[in-house]
C-alpha cells in the first residue's frame, strides 16, 4: 500500500504547481523533516502569497523552530491577508496563534 508521502509525491509529479499538493506535502513531511518543510512553505508563500492556510502552518513550524521573531511576522502578514480577503475566521486563528506566541 502506497503511504501517503508516495501519494502526494506522485500527485506532485503529476501538477507540480498546484498550491494545496504543496502545503499537504509539507506539512506531511514535516514529522521527520521540518526545516524542508519549512522551506516548502516559504517558497509557496513567494509562490502565491495569498494562499492563506500557508501562514498559519508556517507560523507554526518556526514556533517548533525556535524562531518566534519569524512566526510572530508571519502570523502578522497572514493577517494582513486574511483580512483584504474579509476571511474573518483565518484572521481569527492567526490573531489568536500571535496572542498565544506573544504571551509565551
Amino acid at each position: 500500500m502506497e503511504t501517503r508521502i508516495e501519494s502526494l509525491t506522485k500527485m506532485l509529479s503529476e501538477n507540480p504547481n498546484d498550491d494545496f499538493l504543496i502545503y499537504a506535502f509539507a506539512l506531511e513531511i514535516s514529522k521527520d523533516k521540518l526545516s524542508d518543510a519549512i522551506l516548502l512553505l516559504e517558497k509557496l508563500i513567494q509562490k502565491n502569497e495569498n494562499y492563506l492556510p500557508t501562514y498559519y502552518q508556517l507560523g507554526k513550524f518556526y514556533e517548533q523552530n525556535k524562531k518566534p521573531q519569524q512566526a510572530i511576522v508571519c502570523f502578522q502578514e497572514g493577517m494582513k491577508i486574511a483580512q483584504s480577503q474579509k476571511n474573518k475566521k483565518t484572521f481569527s486563528e492567526l490573531n489568536e496563534a500571535l496572542q498565544q506566541l506573544l504571551d509565551e
